[in-house]
């Protein structure tokens, strides 16, 4: 009994001590704030080894990394919302989707929709999910072979693929590229599902010629029209990570699809004032790791948290974790050791954390 006393003690000990590094106090459970508000105002990621905690629309994540809002073959919008964070996986993942479809498939580069919060959590706006850093939004409008503005970038809409008032493909804007672009995202074995609008799948079911392996992954759910939601798997290391059931068997275009074009699923909600889960979610109701994610120490700044790839004037996030195995290239700091996070020392002198995760080969 003493033993687990002192044990208890230790562990309480512990988590005053993080608090204290981050510089505020442990939250009160009875006087919780919402949890969106919390996670939604953190403007960086915690600093600490990439993991992720909960499940898809119930947790959070540390250790996050922004993309780049340009690269060579991507931009990213709508930047106000600051949602261009996720796993180092995900985000080596949209990089090189976007490099190899304009390599292989002729796409003009990708326009990034919202990925993850820096911390993930439940978001003030719009998603339930992309609350772990595994989640994100591909737009199907082509990047411009321009530069877009800040404003652009807030006020430009996507275009949708779907007929007016329909529930079907609009001939007049889909293309075979826009399809091999999902093929190619569907062919990394690092994504589970890929999420369309129920005419999207359909449009595939009626058209994809020889190897159809890969439309199992492409899965029918409301909205999707304007962009494709590009979802992976729980990565090694993250042992709080819940996983998701697995697709069932088949390409998907049988009855389950032609539930999508009958009227259920389109019935107005009879409750359309009832709050939102993330409008009632609190602190307590996520991962007990997500109060330590919430309270880590943030890097030095959003450039240090920032990989930029392919040219983009800086490393690629491979790049550096693959360069992360060089003793020569890491150094840690002292304040870094304390909270188990490593940090490599790029050209430029900004120091970046260095998740425990490396890429399988």
């Amino acid at each position: 009994m003493m033993t687990l006393l002192k044990s208890a003690l230790k562990f309480a000990a512990v988590l005053v001590a993080v608090f204290a590094m981050a510089g505020v106090e442990a939250p009160n459970a009875a006087a919780e704030e919402l949890a969106k508000n919390l996670f939604g105002n953190k403007k960086l990621p915690a600093a600490l080894p990439a993991k992720s905690y909960g499940f898809y629309s119930k947790g959070c994540f540390s250790g996050g990394v922004a993309i780049a809002t340009d690269g060579p073959t991507w931009q990213a919008m709508r930047l106000s919302r600051n949602r261009r964070w996720g796993h180092p996986t995900m985000i080596a993942l949209i990089e090189k989707l976007s490099r190899e479809s304009a390599e292989k498939d002729g796409w003009p580069g990708l326009l990034l929709g919202d990925i993850s919060q820096p911390r993930g959590g439940p978001m003030l706006t719009g998603h339930a999910s992309h609350q772990i850093g595994l989640d994100a939004d591909i737009w199907f409008t082509p990047m411009p072979s321009r530069t877009l503005s800040a404003g652009e970038r807030e006020n430009i809409s996507a275009v949708s693929m779907i007929k007016k008032k329909g529930l079907t493909v609009d001939d007049s804007v889909w293309t075979p590229e826009r399809a091999r672009l999902l093929r190619r995202a569907a062919s990394y074995p690092e994504v589970e599902r890929i999420l369309v609008h129920p005419g999207i799948k359909k449009k595939l079911c009626d058209t994809v010629k020889g190897d159809r392996s890969w439309l199992r992954k492409v899965r029918p759910f409301w909205g999707h029209d304007y962009h494709f939601h590009i979802r992976i798997g729980c990565q090694p290391g993250s042992t709080g990570c819940k996983e998701q059931a697995a697709t069932t068997p088949g390409d998907g275009c049988d009855k389950s699809l032609a539930w999508w074009f009958t009227e259920e699923p389109w019935r107005p909600n009879k409750n359309p004032d009832a709050p939102k889960a993330r409008d009632l979610m609190k602190l307590s109701n996520l991962p007990k790791e997500c109060r330590l994610v919430l309270a880590a120490p943030s890097p030095e700044s959003e450039m240090a948290a920032t990989f930029k790839g392919g040219g983009g004037g800086g490393t690629s996030i491979a790049a550096v974790i693959q360069s992360a195995g060089d003793p020569a290239a890491t150094e840690i700091a002292p304040d870094e050791a304390a909270i188990g996070a490593n940090a490599i020392l790029p050209a430029d002198g900004v120091r970046i954390p260095l998740p425990e995760w490396r890429p399988q080969k």
